[in-house]
């Protein structure tokens, strides 16, 4: 197919799957048992896996698999609250419960895929388990990085001086010239339910805003729903005030790990969240993998998940 997504299908098979400190991961297959296996990484931390994603695999030709990250989606338990720990959700925990699943599958090698902090978490994956990666496919091109952070929480206020005005005044004044990801994450986490919706509304209005220069830009409904900004919220927080758990420059100093894996990139021009030096960065560093800039793209929009199909279908060797 390739300049288009394949048609809805239902799962073949679902369930939930224990992986250690009390959390069980929703995951499901789409697709053929007998296809060439992939795995879809989504974005956040904290989207969830929708049934949209489903289109992105040839059904004739792939098992793919997708689940919801511990924290979020359909997993339980949700990170919606005070009261979830925080301290068993990391990127070293989310690796782990990738391989724990390709190996409760049954799936000896798959393709990885993933857009956005998916990128990140499949770069990370990759580096550990190489053995396990057959190809790759991202869309969206991040490492987590400090200075990628920091750009997307401060800096990118050059671009959107009045929206990001009302994003720092989200924090009280003596934290708005530290680490914003720090500060919303305390009030994410204060006892008083008032104070965490407050900030959850801040924090995804300026995740809405900062995607919003690609062509085509429409709010994401998906803002609009409490539970939903509770979770994606408190996780994207939790892991940017962290640095994403990554040691400075860990991604590009372990590309050395993915020669011989091949993978496609893609990432949009108007991407201005994740600028596109990151991608090519990327690329150069990883001599297996192609870099398609899509022109009229920013993070995602017309053309992005066309791209990423296409992508996937290049390594469809069934």
């Amino acid at each position: 197919m390739g300049d288009a997504l394949y048609p809805a299908v239902e799962p073949y098979e679902s369930g939930l799957l224990d992986v250690t400190d009390g959390h069980r991961l929703y995951w499901e297959t789409v697709g053929s048992p007998t296809g060439v296996p992939v795995v879809y990484l989504h974005g956040g931390p904290g989207s969830g896996s929708t049934a949209g994603v489903r289109r992105y695999f040839d059904p004739t030709a792939f098992r793919a698999v997708l689940f919801d990250q511990r924290g979020c989606g359909r997993s339980t338990p949700l990170a919606d609250g005070p009261d979830y720990d925080l301290g068993s959700n990391t990127t070293g925990h989310l690796v782990d419960d990738i391989e724990r699943l390709r190996e409760h599958l049954g799936i000896d090698r798959w393709i990885v895929t993933g857009v956005s902090w998916g990128v990140n978490l499949g770069l990370v994956y990759a580096q550990k388990y190489p053995e396990r990666v057959v190809a790759a496919v991202f869309g969206a091109i991040t490492t987590g990085s400090r200075r990628e952070i920091e750009w997307i929480t401060r800096a990118m206020g050059r671009v959107f001086p009045q929206q990001w005005e009302q994003f720092a005044a989200g924090v009280p004044q003596g934290e708005r010239a530290g680490n914003l990801a720090a500060a919303y994450a305390r009030l994410l986490a204060d006892p008083d339910p008032d104070v965490r919706r407050r900030a959850a509304v801040r924090w995804c209005a300026w995740e809405d805003t900062h995607i919003s220069l690609m062509p085509g830009w429409q709010p994401n409904p998906r803002y609009d729903d409490p539970a939903f900004r509770s979770v994606f919220a408190r996780l994207v927080t939790h892991y940017w005030s962290h640095d994403c758990f990554l040691a400075p420059n860990e991604i590009l100093d372990g590309m050395g790990a993915l020669a011989g894996i091949p993978a496609i990139l893609v990432h949009g021009r108007y991407d201005v969240s994740g600028p596109l030096d990151t991608a090519w960065e990327i690329a150069q560093a990883w001599p297996g993998s192609r870099l398609v800039v899509l022109d009229d793209a920013g993070h995602g929009g017309e053309g992005f998940a066309a791209a990423v199909t296409a992508a996937v279908d290049s390594f469809n060797v069934s």
